[in-house]
């Protein structure tokens, strides 16, 4: 072996070492603050969501069904966030590749139910405003529900076949890393974050604009819907193009980068992917805005339980009286 060889083969070995250990511990501390307030503010307000979500359901509003879905993958998303607090803590993964390939798991089946659904509740609202009357069988609690499975399925399906050991997890001079295995990237992940760009962002972008687009058209040339409906339905759309647009456009910019970026530049990108991912997690905090601040019914239920507390608190106050 010349002298040539031996000095690439030190370079590759160096900016691989690089690709695992750029990541500093002050870094990583301020993004386990962050999950954390994620965590503590999203498991309440998201259980909540499913009750709420369970009230339109009962009332056969096919709505619910969506929201209860949409509740449902952020719950499980945000429990299995614990196990990333204590990778940022700890700096390095002591939970073994399995359960670091279910948490990986978890994180995109979450992304993709909830990109899904999200276009789901664009395309029903959009369906019942501009077509009332001709879609009626899509508009049914049924349907909703089996639109839904099939979402989980094929979520599932797709991640079974693009989440590997390999892109996951790993242990670089035996420190154990999960999902920080940035480089150098699999064929398969290059396949899959291109697929992901187009089918889990520009697909739902195009279909919430379109849908969005076609609620503004109708309500503004129907002069019998009340404005405060017209105000409702466009906020309810405006924190649809939110989620889609801002949680998910950043990480999934970021995955088509990642397939151009050299080891030699991930210490600027490393930094950015870890927050485009954090921003994505603000989805679990932005969807129960939906059930609870916009639908009738979460608005509704709200004011009941707000109702309940300060009955309760007066009660209190009597007491101490």
């Amino acid at each position: 072996m010349n002298l040539t060889s031996v000095m690439e083969n030190l370079t590759l070995a160096t900016n691989h070492s690089d690709c695992f250990s750029v990541d500093s511990a002050s870094r990583r501390r301020s993004f386990l603050f962050f999950y954390l307030a994620i965590i503590i503010t999203a498991i309440p307000s998201n259980a909540f969501s499913l009750y709420v979500s369970w009230q339109h359901i009962r009332q056969k509003n096919e709505l619910g069904v969506y929201l209860f879905n949409l509740a449902l993958s952020d719950l499980t998303f945000t429990v299995g966030l614990s196990l990333w607090l204590d990778f940022l803590w700890r700096g390095v993964w002591a939970h073994g590749g399995y359960i670091c390939v279910l948490s990986v798991y978890f994180l995109f089946t979450n992304f993709y139910t909830s990109d899904a659904l999200l276009c789901c509740i664009a395309l029903d609202r959009y369906l019942a405003v501009v077509h009332p009357l001709k879609y009626t069988s899509l508009r049914k609690v049924g349907t909703a529900a089996a639109v839904s499975v099939a979402i989980w399925v094929l979520v599932i399906c797709f991640n079974a076949s693009t989440i590997t050991w390999e892109d996951s997890y790993q242990e670089n001079n035996k420190i154990p890393v999960c999902f920080d295995t940035f480089l150098p990237m699999s064929e398969n992940l290059a396949r899959a974050n291109v697929v992901r760009f187009f089918l889990g962002f520009i697909v739902p972008i195009l279909l919430v604009v379109f849908s969005t687009w076609g609620i503004c058209v109708a309500v503004k040339s129907n002069q019998a819907t009340e404005e405060q409906e017209r105000k409702r339905i466009l906020r309810l759309l405006t924190v649809v193009l939110f989620c889609v647009l801002f949680c998910f456009g950043p990480i999934h910019i970021m995955m088509l980068l990642r397939t151009l970026v050299h080891c030699t530049d991930v210490v600027w990108f490393l930094y950015a992917y870890k927050f485009s991912i954090a921003i994505s997690s603000l989805n679990c905090l932005a969807d129960p805005f939906l059930y609870c601040f916009i639908t009738r019914a979460g608005q509704a239920n709200v004011n009941q339980l707000i109702l309940f507390f300060q009955g309760k608190q007066r009660s209190k106050n009597k007491g101490v009286v």
